[in-house]
C-alpha cells in the first residue's frame, strides 16, 4: 500500500500546482482587465476597475487557499507522517464534488487511506525511528 499512498501523494501535489497556476492565471487575467478599463479613459472606469480588482483578488486568494493544502497534504503524505494521513481524508472528501478530477482522486484517496494496510503502514511510521 505504500504504492498507493505514494501515487496519491503526487496527484495531490499536481492538483494543488494545477490550482496555484490557475490562481496565478486569474491574477494576470483579471489585473490586466483592470488595467485595460483604467486606460479606456472612460468615466465609468472608475467605477469598474476596483470591483475587477476585488472580485480577482477573491477569486485569487479562494483558489490559492484551496490548492495550498493539497501541496501541503501531499508532502507530508511522502514523509508518512500521521497527520498527513487524517488531513487527507478530509481533503480527499472535500475533494469529491469537483467533478471529474477531483472525484477521481477523492475516491481513490478514501480507497487508500482507510485501507487496514494503510493505518498499520502510517502507526508504523510512528514507532520506527527516521
Amino acid at each position: 500500500m505504500d504504492t498507493h499512498v505514494r501515487v496519491l501523494a503526487v496527484l495531490h501535489i499536481v492538483l494543488g500546482a494545477f490550482g496555484l497556476v490557475a490562481a496565478f492565471i486569474l491574477m494576470i487575467i483579471f489585473g490586466g482587465a483592470a488595467g485595460i478599463a483604467g486606460a479606456s479613459g472612460d468615466p465609468d472606469a472608475e467605477l469598474a476597475m476596483p470591483i475587477i480588482g476585488l472580485t480577482g483578488l477573491a477569486l485569487v486568494v479562494v483558489v490559492g487557499a484551496l490548492s495550498l493544502p493539497g501541496i501541503i497534504v501531499g508532502f507530508g503524505l511522502l514523509k508518512f507522517r500521521s497527520w498527513a494521513r487524517i488531513f487527507a481524508i478530509v481533503l480527499s472528501i472535500l475533494d469529491l464534488i469537483w467533478i471529474p478530477f477531483g472525484t477521481v482522486v477523492g475516491a481513490y484517496g478514501l480507497w487508500v487511506l482507510l485501507s487496514r494496510d494503510t493505518e498499520r503502514l502510517f502507526d508504523r511510521s510512528l514507532t520506527t525511528p527516521p
